[in-house]
């Protein structure tokens, strides 16, 4: 049996977030934590002569989170153009994982239509050596530009 070698582990420091708000690129310099998720929605399906339940897939929902160091702006722009406008606009994600030292490669994934469902609008921790934020969102569709591949080796 093959197993992956501890070379091939990605380092999760090791990569780049960018994003795009209205035709204009932002490095997401203070971002901490990225997870973006695809969770598929399924119904029951049953038929007469069997006891088991089968599962249907019928949709996928796309949603994500990031932390990220309090003081980044661009989010709470897009919430006072919300409420000034009615509209919010949606922006785009792009995420490289890229760890030179492993042989897998580099992974760029791009999130298209992205729409913020919860941002903090201010914050105070006297507790707090560095203030963080949580921002949660949902997206359209996404892109895969570069695809990790097969390590070269397995122990």
């Amino acid at each position: 049996m093959s197993f992956l070698l501890e070379r091939d582990a990605l380092n999760g420091k090791s990569g780049s977030g960018f994003m795009t708000i209205n035709g204009e690129n932002h490095e997401m310099f203070g971002m901490k934590k990225f997870q973006s998720d695809a969770e598929f929605q399924e119904s029951d399906f049953k038929v007469v002569g069997t006891t088991l339940v089968q599962k249907k897939t019928t949709g996928v929902s796309l949603t994500g989170s990031m932390t990220i160091y309090y003081g980044t702006p661009y989010f709470l722009r897009l919430l006072q153009e919300y409420l000034k406008t009615g509209k919010l606009p949606y922006f785009t994600l792009q995420i490289t994982n890229d760890d030179p030292s492993t042989t897998v490669g580099t992974q760029t994934v791009v999130l298209y239509d992205v729409k913020l469902q919860k941002i903090p609008v201010a914050i105070l921790d006297a507790e707090a050596e560095y203030l963080e934020m949580e921002v949660s969102f949902s997206y359209r569709t996404l892109e895969v530009l570069d695809w990790f591949k097969d390590p070269e080796q397995l122990g």
